[in-house]
């Protein structure tokens, strides 16, 4: 069941990100600190999505590691 409800999130999402992208096809320059890029808003909003969604995994799972380690140390201890 949970994976159905996952599923339709994703394809609203993706139903979302079309409508959003297919109403913002204006041009923008965004201001690197060593260079500039022209690509349309939708680009844009796409391009820092992505990297906010792997920047979350990754924070997701360096904070499941350390709950890990945690619980194995405290494991270790109760053994000794």
């Amino acid at each position: 069941m949970r994976l159905y409800i996952t599923v339709i999130f994703i394809v609203l999402l993706l139903l979302i990100a079309f409508v959003f992208g297919s109403q913002n096809n204006q041009d923008i320059t965004l201001n690197y600190l060593i260079a500039k890029q022209e690509m349309t808003v939708a680009s844009a909003v796409s391009l820092f999505t992505v990297i906010g969604f792997f920047i979350g995994i990754l924070f997701s799972v360096l904070w499941k590691l350390t709950m890990a380690m945690r619980k194995r140390r405290k494991h270790v201890e109760q053994i000794k």
